[in-house]
């Protein structure tokens, strides 16, 4: 890579890294980016990947970094949340070339690695009242509502107001 495309490159991931760190932050000031039952709407950045290969490292980071500064989070739950959103936005990234009436289902990637990799972790390291297929259910909604909807929603913006083309 060249210096320039590299700068590039480490710009944009740093951009969507933050972009994912203060709206997962602004859902936590509202309790609900953690736990059992929680929507965070920075999983609406999950269709970034469709955009931009360089969201992939970006939205990896920048859930890291989230689920650090977050608070009590359990080192299984950040390194499992980041493995659940870097196989969403891999996901996404090879979805990339749908039609745009097919494109909620580059969605799908990140719904379903939350979905099945959060629910065992949050019972491991916090308890949960609700027992797995509740928390399941519960992740399973919040991410199709914040990923799925959002996501989807997020697109044609993007497209119409031509970001993807500065991106």
């Amino acid at each position: 890579m060249k210096k320039r495309g590299a700068a590039r490159f480490i710009t944009r991931a740093g951009v969507v890294a933050a972009l994912y760190v203060v709206l997962t932050y602004l859902t936590t000031l509202c309790g609900l980016a953690n736990g059992a039952v929680q929507f965070r709407i920075s999983e609406m950045l999950c269709i970034l990947p469709v955009f931009i290969f360089e969201a992939v490292p970006g939205l990896t980071i920048g859930c890291l970094i989230a689920n650090t500064v977050s608070g009590g989070l359990a080192v299984i739950d950040i390194v499992f949340g980041t493995v659940a959103t870097l196989i969403g936005a891999l996901g996404a990234y090879f979805l990339r070339k749908l039609p745009p009436r097919l494109i909620w289902l580059a969605t799908l990637p990140n719904i379903l690695a939350n979905t099945f990799i959060l629910p065992p972790v949050i019972l491991y390291a916090y308890g949960s009242e609700y027992g797995y297929w509740l928390t399941t259910l519960f992740i399973f909604i919040s991410q199709l509502l914040a990923a799925g909807i959002g996501g989807t929603a997020l697109y044609p913006v993007i497209k119409k107001s031509r970001l993807d083309t500065l991106m």
